[in-house]
């Protein structure tokens, strides 16, 4: 969903700051983008979950950026099981994740749009925060908070002209689903990286 997101953006002529925790994935899309649609691109590594790296990584975009107007959390993770056999950690791991990275990042890069009085911040939760499902307790709880963080957010800066979204898009068609063994069904008709995208670049244009 993040790369789709990213070249739908390269696409409308946006500068990006990447950030990811695999150095050769951005460098290739870093590449590939610029080279399409003549774009700067710049990329950061940084395993989400920590803060230290998180600080560290949003530092250098947002020195290379100079300004940073659009934030999209869209990292995320998922494992699946009942909860007597999940352990502690794995359990953990989902929520630092899904929950304190897009808190972390946003924590970073709120008082630049605070000083300017404008951003947009858009978080990808998922149907799961919508309503629970068996064996997707940590999943559900990380995604149940994304919401309630950013419905307060919202609330909390929309006097400073900062709009917080949320998306929450049902099973979508990627490595995180099918490694999950998530019911993929019939491609033609599920929900593709793509279509994400889409609804983001639709989103900020109004």
């Amino acid at each position: 969903i993040g790369k789709a997101i990213a070249e739908a953006l390269a696409a409308e002529g946006v500068t990006l700051g990447l950030l990811a925790r695999t150095a050769s994935d951005l460098e290739q899309l870093q590449q590939d983008l610029s080279s399409r649609y003549g774009i700067k691109v710049f990329t950061a590594t940084a395993d989400v979950s920590n803060s230290a790296d998180v600080r560290a990584a949003v530092s250098t975009l947002a020195s290379s950026l100079g300004r940073v107007d659009i934030l999209i959390n869209n990292a995320g993770t998922g494992s699946f099981g009942k909860m007597v056999d999940m352990d502690p950690e794995q359990w953990e791991q989902i929520i630092r994740v899904n929950l304190m990275g897009a808190y972390y990042v946003t924590h970073e890069l709120l008082p630049g749009m605070l000083a300017q009085e404008s951003g947009d911040i858009i978080n990808i939760a998922s149907t799961a925060g919508e309503r629970g499902f068996a064996t997707g307790s940590a999943y559900c709880a990380s995604k149940f908070a994304l919401l309630g963080m950013t419905e307060a957010l919202m609330q909390e800066v929309r006097k400073s002209n900062i709009r917080v979204t949320a998306l929450t898009p049902s099973t979508v068609n990627t490595p995180l689903a099918v490694n999950a063994g998530l019911p993929i069904g019939d491609e033609d008709r599920m929900l593709q990286a793509e279509d994400v995208a889409q609804v983001v670049v639709a989103g900020l244009k109004l």
